[in-house]
């Protein structure tokens, strides 16, 4: 018996690490189709790769469904594409090779659904089982791993990924289901013995109700809860901080799904409308509430579709295979799209149908939710109770609460190790020479040229250059698309920085972000007025710099195809420096020729300075100033990382009682050696630099007096 049960455990490992690939290859789809748009900067067409997930349509043909039924490793063996996609250097064919590990984990899991639907087994019940353990180790995974997960097809041996080690675990598990004796007549033979009919079903499901239960639940599922960090993120509303932060708050978001998944047998309960009202109360709190109310609103509905899963996933395996999760995972897709649509309208047809309505995606997750428990309700909850109390169910729920459970604390542990680093105290770089080091960089969504993540030469760019504070733009990626992960959270932990994460994904802005060494004593997040383009984010905020009161803004304006945003957005931005009383840096991009109208605006009408006005080849970002000394500027170059240079500039800062109402900028231009070693900045990056990034356009920093 021991020996039995040792294997059972075996193979349910082996089938939770073949889920964790399923979530894997799923949450990186996304990531690398969003490559090919972003350098397209519209559709590209290889959005089509995004359809790969509706593979499992071919198990309504019968000679492929006995196939696959027969050879149940031949799905397993394709998804394990999309874990070996990381060898293949180029995007497009790296993007097929997802495409293919994304067709072969999809029809691996609708197979499964189909194979192992006998009652009374409890066979079907262990591979939900093992579907809901996968996404919690993978959870946990990215918890460890600052929200990447280490086996994605953007990542490598550079950036921090464990590639080899996923495919070799992955062959592992593939060979443990090659090799696995079947146990079906012995179960069939068990199931008999407690009279739980094995060879009948109640009723079928409404196969259409039944399709888009499951295409909700996968999307809410992907698109909130794939990370520890999304619903923080949601729920976040600037300093000083309303809500939780990722660390280490993020584990009770593995927590809620883990609770919600140990008691997911409860489908009496868990198809219950009083219910579904509960989930949908928590979605709307998510959706349109900041700060920790809206935070416990994500976790209710963790919860809730933890326990509506393992119901919703026994309805579908009840009904046609081959168009039930065809319709389904269409059925995803369109909400993927839907949830892209929603911040990328600007860039894509029929974009202004969905522009910034997020809460209709939702709405509509949550209508197909209600869908789908209505079908398991009707085609489940009629069982006898048998059915889920016998013996070889109570031993299927205990050994998968067991690995849900051991997700949780490997969770939890993540956040212990991690939250030293998150809580420690920045220091400046140079507080006896009273000097804050500010720069804005375009990012590109972590998101090299190459397509592979980038942040790990962000953080040596940050590092080398001694910012003290910054800003990132094009920043945001908590997306399905981006991959559903939160980088500043690795930036901030490795280089000591408060981080401002800007507008939450719920404001359908590409992002700004802040990190500072600089106490944020607080911050508001602008929504600048867009009328006929995508939104523009700012966030406006206020450190402790030396023992005196500055502000900042990070800023991102619209594009050149619409002045009329550009002119409006700008006109707010000088309207929130004027009139602020406090010393201000300004880093932001404005897409505005120097000294042009909207530059004037900007500068004039916000009673701000120009870091270098003579500097003519300027088009997006721009450094302003006003009541601090401007010690220098320097443009570096981006490296193979995003399109876009940084421009950084040095400041002292007056002293706190230090009266600057009658200040003053100087023009004249002086030698590095004027200043003392401390206020220069870095040779590092002369001449030739470094990893591709070096002072560019002048070739080396400008010094003022």
């Amino acid at each position: 018996m021991a020996g039995a049960n040792a294997a059972q455990m075996r193979h349910f490992l082996a089938d939770t690490y073949l889920s964790f690939v399923y979530w894997t290859v799923l949450t990186s789809l996304g990531l690398c189709i969003w490559y090919f748009p972003l350098w397209h900067m519209g559709i590209s067409g290889y959005e089509v790769a995004l359809l790969s997930n509706i593979s499992p349509v071919v198990l309504g043909v019968p000679c492929v469904r006995r196939v696959i039924r027969r050879h149940r490793a031949i799905a397993a063996i394709l998804g394990l594409a999309g874990v070996a996609a990381y060898a293949i250097a180029s995007p497009t064919q790296r993007l097929l090779a997802v495409a293919l590990g994304s067709a072969g984990v999809s029809l691996s899991f609708g197979a499964t659904l189909y194979t192992d639907k006998v009652q009374g087994t409890g066979r079907l019940e262990r591979d939900i089982q093992a579907w809901e353990a996968g996404l919690l180790v993978s959870i946990a995974v990215r918890m460890l791993f600052q929200t990447n997960n280490p086996v994605w097809p953007a990542m490598n041996e550079a950036n921090g990924g464990w590639n080899k080690t996923g495919l070799a675990l992955g062959v592992l598990a593939v060979l443990d289901v090659v090799t696995r004796r079947s146990d079906a007549v012995a179960e069939v033979h068990e199931a008999k013995k407690h009279d739980l009919s094995p060879g009948t079903t109640k009723r079928q499901a409404a196969w259409v109700p039944a399709a888009l239960g499951f295409g909700g639940l996968l999307f809410a599922l992907h698109s909130m809860f794939s990370d520890s960090a999304i619903i923080g993120r949601w729920s976040w509303d600037g300093y000083p901080a309303t809500g939780p932060q990722p660390v280490p708050w993020g584990g009770l978001v593995i927590t809620a799904l883990a609770a919600g998944f140990s008691v997911g047998h409860r489908a009496d309960l868990a198809t219950g409308m009083l219910w579904w009202g509960v989930g949908s109360a928590g979605a709307a709190l998510i959706t349109l509430v900041s700060g920790w109310p809206g935070f416990a609103g994500g976790l209710a509905l963790g919860f809730y579709l933890g326990t509506v899963t393992r119901s919703i996933l026994r309805a579908v395996a009840l009904c046609p295979p081959g168009r039930t999760l065809f319709a389904g995972m269409l059925w995803y897709n369109i909400l993927v799209l839907g949830h892209v649509w929603v911040v990328a309208y600007e860039f894509v047809p029929g974009g202004p149908l969905l522009r910034e309505r997020t809460w209709l995606i939702v709405a509509a997750t949550m209508l197909s939710l209600y869908s789908g428990v209505r079908a398991a309700r009707s085609s489940l909850v009629s069982r006898p109770a048998s059915a889920h109390d016998s013996p070889v169910a109570r031993t299927h729920r205990h050994r998968a609460r067991s690995v849900f459970w051991a997700a949780v604390v490997a969770g939890w542990a993540a956040m212990a190790v991690r939250l030293p680093a998150a809580t420690r105290t920045p220091v400046p770089f140079h507080p006896e020479q009273r000097l804050i080091t500010a720069a804005i960089w375009t990012v590109h969504f972590d998101l090299d040229n190459d397509m592979w993540l980038a942040e790990n030469r962000i953080i040596e760019a940050v590092r080398d250059l001694q910012v003290d504070v910054m800003g990132f733009l094009e920043s945001d990626t908590e997306r399905i698309i981006m991959g559903g992960r939160d980088w500043t959270q690795r930036v901030a932990e490795e280089l000591s920085y408060y981080v401002d994460y800007g507008p939450s994904p719920r404001k359908h802005t590409w992002g700004c972000a802040m990190i500072s060494k600089f106490p944020i004593k607080k911050s508001t997040h602008h929504l600048l007025p867009s009328p006929m383009g995508e939104l523009a984010c700012a966030i406006h905020a206020t450190l402790d710099v030396h023992g005196r009161d500055v502000d900042v803004i990070v800023s991102h304006n619209g594009q050149e195809e619409n002045p009329l945003d550009r002119k409006l957005q700008t006109t707010e931005l000088a309207r929130i420096m004027r009139e602020s009383q406090n010393p201000f840096i300004f880093t932001g991009y404005v897409v505005t020729k120097p000294h042009a109208k909207n530059y004037k605006i900007l500068f004039d009408g916000g009673r701000m300075h120009d870091i270098d006005p003579t500097d003519s080849d300027r088009w997006c970002q721009y450094i302003g100033y006003r009541g601090v000394k401007r010690v220098g500027y320097a443009r570096v170059s981006r490296g193979t990382i995003t399109d876009t240079e940084i421009q950084v500039g040095k400041f002292a800062v007056p002293e706190p009682n230090e009266d600057i109402s009658e200040w003053k900028p100087s023009y004249r231009r002086v030698n590095e050696s004027h200043y003392a070693p401390e206020y220069h900045f870095p040779t590092i990056f002369r001449g030739k630099g470094v990893r591709g990034h070096f002072y560019h356009v002048f070739k080396e920093p400008r010094y003022f007096e």
